[in-house]
Protein backbone atom coordinates (compact mmCIF):
# COMPACT_ATOMS: atom_id res chain seq x y z
CA UNK A 1 0.00 0.00 0.00
CA UNK A 2 1.63 3.84 -1.07
CA UNK A 3 0.16 5.77 1.58
CA UNK A 4 -0.40 9.35 0.85
CA UNK A 5 -1.95 12.27 3.60
CA UNK A 6 -0.42 15.89 2.40
CA UNK A 7 -3.78 17.58 4.00
CA UNK A 8 -7.56 17.11 5.45
CA UNK A 9 -9.73 17.52 2.75
CA UNK A 10 -8.27 15.82 -1.03
CA UNK A 11 -9.98 13.05 -2.14
CA UNK A 12 -10.40 9.94 0.44
CA UNK A 13 -9.15 6.99 -1.45
CA UNK A 14 -8.51 4.60 1.61
CA UNK A 15 -9.46 4.77 5.24
CA UNK A 16 -9.60 3.04 8.71
CA UNK A 17 -12.80 3.00 10.22
CA UNK A 18 -13.37 2.02 13.98
CA UNK A 19 -15.73 -0.41 15.06
CA UNK A 20 -18.19 -0.65 18.36
CA UNK A 21 -18.94 -4.16 17.83
CA UNK A 22 -18.20 -5.60 21.08
CA UNK A 23 -17.44 -2.53 22.67
CA UNK A 24 -17.36 -3.93 26.64
CA UNK A 25 -19.38 -2.69 29.68
CA UNK A 26 -20.15 0.50 30.89
CA UNK A 27 -16.49 1.70 32.16
CA UNK A 28 -16.75 2.88 35.91
CA UNK A 29 -15.40 6.67 36.52
CA UNK A 30 -12.43 5.72 37.57
CA UNK A 31 -11.83 4.02 34.31
CA UNK A 32 -12.88 7.04 32.13
CA UNK A 33 -10.40 8.81 29.90
CA UNK A 34 -12.23 12.46 29.56
CA UNK A 35 -14.78 14.17 31.53
CA UNK A 36 -17.60 13.79 28.83
CA UNK A 37 -17.56 10.06 29.40
CA UNK A 38 -17.45 10.56 33.13
CA UNK A 39 -20.82 12.69 32.64
CA UNK A 40 -22.53 10.65 30.88
CA UNK A 41 -21.94 7.70 33.78
CA UNK A 42 -22.95 9.53 35.99
CA UNK A 43 -26.13 10.08 34.38
CA UNK A 44 -26.97 7.37 33.46
CA UNK A 45 -26.28 7.97 29.25
CA UNK A 46 -23.95 6.52 28.34
CA UNK A 47 -24.03 5.00 24.62
CA UNK A 48 -25.59 1.25 23.99
CA UNK A 49 -22.94 -0.75 22.09
CA UNK A 50 -26.05 -1.29 19.13
CA UNK A 51 -26.68 2.21 19.11
CA UNK A 52 -22.91 3.30 18.53
CA UNK A 53 -22.47 -0.14 15.66
CA UNK A 54 -25.43 1.47 13.65
CA UNK A 55 -24.13 4.92 14.06
CA UNK A 56 -20.61 4.26 12.69
CA UNK A 57 -21.95 1.94 10.18
CA UNK A 58 -23.75 4.81 8.65
CA UNK A 59 -20.47 6.37 8.00
CA UNK A 60 -19.18 3.10 6.27
CA UNK A 61 -22.44 3.15 3.79
CA UNK A 62 -21.23 6.82 2.82
CA UNK A 63 -17.52 6.27 2.34
CA UNK A 64 -18.84 2.84 0.40
CA UNK A 65 -20.87 5.47 -1.82
CA UNK A 66 -18.34 7.58 -2.55
CA UNK A 67 -15.80 4.07 -3.28
CA UNK A 68 -13.68 4.75 -0.40
CA UNK A 69 -11.83 2.05 0.44
CA UNK A 70 -12.86 0.97 4.14
CA UNK A 71 -10.53 -1.13 6.78
CA UNK A 72 -11.94 -2.16 9.95
CA UNK A 73 -10.34 -3.27 13.00
CA UNK A 74 -9.71 -6.53 14.18
CA UNK A 75 -12.37 -7.08 16.86
CA UNK A 76 -11.66 -7.53 20.17
CA UNK A 77 -13.39 -8.96 22.84
CA UNK A 78 -14.79 -6.32 25.12
CA UNK A 79 -12.58 -3.35 24.02
CA UNK A 80 -13.67 0.24 22.71
CA UNK A 81 -12.11 0.53 19.47
CA UNK A 82 -13.97 3.21 18.11
CA UNK A 83 -11.39 6.05 17.72
CA UNK A 84 -9.14 4.73 15.29
CA UNK A 85 -7.60 8.59 14.75
CA UNK A 86 -5.95 8.32 18.16
CA UNK A 87 -3.63 5.42 17.46
CA UNK A 88 -1.82 6.44 14.44
CA UNK A 89 -1.58 9.14 11.79
CA UNK A 90 -0.21 9.63 8.08
CA UNK A 91 1.88 12.34 6.73
CA UNK A 92 2.58 11.94 3.48
CA UNK A 93 4.23 8.37 2.50
CA UNK A 94 4.59 7.86 6.28
CA UNK A 95 2.79 5.97 9.03
CA UNK A 96 3.55 7.30 12.66
CA UNK A 97 2.68 4.65 15.55
CA UNK A 98 1.25 7.36 18.02
CA UNK A 99 2.18 6.76 22.02
CA UNK A 100 -1.35 6.44 23.65
CA UNK A 101 -2.75 5.75 27.06
CA UNK A 102 -1.04 2.67 28.00
CA UNK A 103 -4.16 0.61 28.63
CA UNK A 104 -5.10 1.03 24.88
CA UNK A 105 -2.20 -0.92 23.64
CA UNK A 106 -4.48 -3.46 21.92
CA UNK A 107 -5.86 -0.64 19.97
CA UNK A 108 -2.98 -1.00 17.36
CA UNK A 109 -2.25 -4.57 17.29
CA UNK A 110 -5.86 -4.98 15.77
CA UNK A 111 -5.13 -3.32 12.52
CA UNK A 112 -1.80 -5.17 12.35
CA UNK A 113 -3.66 -6.76 8.62
CA UNK A 114 -3.44 -2.73 7.68
CA UNK A 115 0.13 -2.03 8.78
CA UNK A 116 1.72 -5.20 7.49
CA UNK A 117 0.07 -3.71 3.78
CA UNK A 118 2.67 -1.04 4.37
CA UNK A 119 6.86 -0.73 3.43
CA UNK A 120 8.19 -1.22 7.48
CA UNK A 121 10.41 2.02 6.10
CA UNK A 122 7.45 3.86 6.36
CA UNK A 123 6.61 3.21 9.39
CA UNK A 124 7.02 5.08 12.30
CA UNK A 125 7.87 4.83 16.16
CA UNK A 126 7.71 7.69 18.43
CA UNK A 127 10.50 7.63 21.55
CA UNK A 128 8.60 6.15 24.54
CA UNK A 129 8.74 9.78 25.91
CA UNK A 130 7.09 11.83 23.25
CA UNK A 131 2.84 10.82 24.13
CA UNK A 132 0.89 11.81 21.17
CA UNK A 133 -2.41 10.92 19.33
CA UNK A 134 -3.83 11.18 16.25
CA UNK A 135 -6.41 13.84 16.90
CA UNK A 136 -3.95 16.48 17.30
CA UNK A 137 -2.21 16.00 14.41
CA UNK A 138 -3.23 17.42 11.11
CA UNK A 139 -0.85 17.89 7.84
CA UNK A 140 -1.66 20.94 5.88
CA UNK A 141 0.51 21.07 2.83
CA UNK A 142 4.07 22.18 3.73
CA UNK A 143 2.90 22.47 7.70
CA UNK A 144 2.12 20.22 10.20
CA UNK A 145 -0.49 21.63 12.73
CA UNK A 146 0.01 19.73 15.98
CA UNK A 147 -2.27 20.07 19.39
CA UNK A 148 -0.18 20.18 23.07
CA UNK A 149 -0.08 21.16 26.41
CA UNK A 150 2.92 22.65 27.74
CA UNK A 151 2.54 23.25 31.34
CA UNK A 152 4.53 21.61 34.19
CA UNK A 153 1.42 20.13 34.81
CA UNK A 154 1.10 18.11 31.90
CA UNK A 155 0.99 14.66 33.74
CA UNK A 156 -2.25 15.90 36.45
CA UNK A 157 -4.17 15.98 32.79
CA UNK A 158 -5.57 12.85 31.70
CA UNK A 159 -6.79 15.15 28.93
CA UNK A 160 -3.27 16.34 27.65
CA UNK A 161 -2.67 13.55 24.96
CA UNK A 162 0.47 15.47 23.04
CA UNK A 163 3.68 16.66 24.32
CA UNK A 164 6.04 19.15 23.63
CA UNK A 165 8.64 16.05 22.93
CA UNK A 166 6.26 14.94 20.45
CA UNK A 167 6.50 18.32 18.48
CA UNK A 168 9.98 18.25 18.41
CA UNK A 169 10.39 14.63 17.19
CA UNK A 170 8.00 15.67 14.29
CA UNK A 171 10.05 18.10 13.64
CA UNK A 172 13.04 15.41 13.35
CA UNK A 173 10.79 13.21 11.28
CA UNK A 174 9.29 15.71 8.75
CA UNK A 175 12.76 18.10 8.27
CA UNK A 176 11.20 20.05 4.97
CA UNK A 177 7.69 20.61 7.02
CA UNK A 178 6.93 23.54 9.44
CA UNK A 179 5.74 22.08 12.68
CA UNK A 180 3.62 24.53 14.45
CA UNK A 181 1.86 23.80 17.75
CA UNK A 182 -1.08 25.43 19.17
CA UNK A 183 -1.94 24.86 23.25
CA UNK A 184 -4.78 23.76 24.06
CA UNK A 185 -7.21 24.23 26.91
CA UNK A 186 -7.68 21.29 29.27
CA UNK A 187 -9.97 19.70 32.00
CA UNK A 188 -10.75 16.84 33.91
CA UNK A 189 -13.56 17.55 35.02
CA UNK A 190 -15.57 19.66 32.78
CA UNK A 191 -16.21 18.53 28.91
CA UNK A 192 -17.22 22.51 27.57
CA UNK A 193 -13.67 23.62 29.05
CA UNK A 194 -12.06 20.89 27.36
CA UNK A 195 -9.93 20.50 24.35
CA UNK A 196 -9.44 17.32 24.56
CA UNK A 197 -7.81 17.22 20.42
CA UNK A 198 -6.72 19.95 17.97
CA UNK A 199 -9.91 18.66 16.19
CA UNK A 200 -11.89 19.08 19.11
CA UNK A 201 -11.56 23.12 18.72
CA UNK A 202 -10.42 23.86 15.06
CA UNK A 203 -11.11 21.67 11.46
CA UNK A 204 -9.93 23.12 8.06
CA UNK A 205 -13.08 22.00 5.81
CA UNK A 206 -13.07 22.68 1.53
CA UNK A 207 -10.28 24.20 -0.43
CA UNK A 208 -9.44 27.14 2.21
CA UNK A 209 -11.74 27.79 5.00
CA UNK A 210 -11.70 26.26 8.79
CA UNK A 211 -13.89 25.54 11.93
CA UNK A 212 -12.64 27.03 15.04
CA UNK A 213 -13.43 27.32 18.86
CA UNK A 214 -11.68 29.94 19.68
CA UNK A 215 -11.68 29.62 23.54
CA UNK A 216 -9.99 26.17 23.16
CA UNK A 217 -7.26 27.49 22.78
CA UNK A 218 -4.75 28.51 25.62
CA UNK A 219 -2.62 31.02 23.80
CA UNK A 220 -3.65 34.30 21.84
CA UNK A 221 -0.74 34.32 19.50
CA UNK A 222 -1.15 30.78 18.36
CA UNK A 223 -5.19 31.40 17.79
CA UNK A 224 -4.40 34.91 15.69
CA UNK A 225 -1.70 33.18 14.03
CA UNK A 226 -4.12 30.32 12.69
CA UNK A 227 -6.87 32.87 11.89
CA UNK A 228 -4.39 34.79 9.58
CA UNK A 229 -3.45 31.60 8.24
CA UNK A 230 -7.37 30.75 6.31
CA UNK A 231 -8.31 34.38 6.23
CA UNK A 232 -11.41 35.72 9.13
CA UNK A 233 -13.75 35.77 6.18
CA UNK A 234 -13.36 32.04 6.15
CA UNK A 235 -13.56 31.20 9.30
CA UNK A 236 -16.33 29.69 10.94
CA UNK A 237 -16.64 30.01 14.22
CA UNK A 238 -18.46 27.64 16.62
CA UNK A 239 -20.00 28.51 20.19
CA UNK A 240 -18.80 26.35 23.19
CA UNK A 241 -22.10 24.34 23.49
CA UNK A 242 -21.03 23.39 19.42
CA UNK A 243 -17.87 22.80 20.81
CA UNK A 244 -18.92 20.15 23.25
CA UNK A 245 -21.16 18.65 20.35
CA UNK A 246 -18.02 18.48 18.94
CA UNK A 247 -18.93 20.42 15.86
CA UNK A 248 -15.37 20.98 14.62
CA UNK A 249 -14.86 17.13 14.79
CA UNK A 250 -17.01 16.20 11.05
CA UNK A 251 -15.15 14.69 8.26
CA UNK A 252 -14.38 15.38 4.83
CA UNK A 253 -14.32 13.41 1.59
CA UNK A 254 -12.97 15.18 -0.46
CA UNK A 255 -13.15 19.58 -0.66
CA UNK A 256 -16.64 19.73 -1.57
CA UNK A 257 -17.55 16.29 0.51
CA UNK A 258 -18.37 16.11 4.49
CA UNK A 259 -20.03 13.78 6.70
CA UNK A 260 -21.56 15.58 9.14
CA UNK A 261 -23.82 14.79 12.31
CA UNK A 262 -27.82 15.24 11.16
CA UNK A 263 -28.64 17.64 14.58
CA UNK A 264 -25.28 19.98 13.29
CA UNK A 265 -28.18 22.33 11.62
CA UNK A 266 -26.34 25.79 11.58
CA UNK A 267 -22.58 24.26 10.86
CA UNK A 268 -24.72 21.57 7.98
CA UNK A 269 -25.86 24.99 6.78
CA UNK A 270 -23.06 27.10 6.44
CA UNK A 271 -21.18 24.54 4.78
CA UNK A 272 -23.95 24.45 2.25
CA UNK A 273 -23.50 27.89 1.74
CA UNK A 274 -20.15 27.13 0.91
CA UNK A 275 -21.37 24.86 -2.11
CA UNK A 276 -20.57 21.55 -0.58
CA UNK A 277 -22.25 18.33 0.11
CA UNK A 278 -22.92 17.52 3.11
CA UNK A 279 -23.94 13.71 3.86
CA UNK A 280 -25.65 14.05 7.38
CA UNK A 281 -25.39 10.76 9.69
CA UNK A 282 -26.40 10.37 13.51
CA UNK A 283 -23.45 10.21 15.69
CA UNK A 284 -25.15 11.81 18.77
CA UNK A 285 -24.52 8.99 20.87
CA UNK A 286 -20.74 8.33 20.11
CA UNK A 287 -20.14 12.32 20.54
CA UNK A 288 -20.80 10.65 23.98
CA UNK A 289 -17.38 9.92 24.54
CA UNK A 290 -15.84 13.37 23.59
CA UNK A 291 -15.32 12.13 19.72
CA UNK A 292 -17.28 12.30 16.51
CA UNK A 293 -16.04 11.71 12.73
CA UNK A 294 -12.91 12.61 13.08
CA UNK A 295 -11.87 10.74 15.43
CA UNK A 296 -12.93 7.40 14.11
CA UNK A 297 -11.52 7.89 10.72
CA UNK A 298 -8.10 7.17 10.05
CA UNK A 299 -7.49 8.16 6.51
CA UNK A 300 -4.95 5.75 4.82
CA UNK A 301 -4.91 7.49 0.88
CA UNK A 302 -5.94 11.14 -0.29
CA UNK A 303 -5.25 12.04 -3.85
Amino acid sequence: MNLHITNETSRLRAVVLGTAKSNGPIPTLEEAYDPKSKEHIQAGTYPAEEDMVNEIESVAAVLEKYEVQVFRPKIIENYNQIFTRDIAFVIDDKLVKSNILPDRDQEIEAIDHVIRQIDPEKIIRLPEEAHIEGGDVMPMGDYIFVGTYKGKDYKDFITARTNIQAVEALKEIFPNKTVKSFSLKKSNSIARDNALHLDCCFQPVGKNKAIIYKEGFLIEEELNWLIDFFGKEHIYEITRDEMYHMNSNIFSISEDVVISEKNFTRLNSWLRDQVMTVEEVPYAEISKQEGLLRCSTLPLIRD
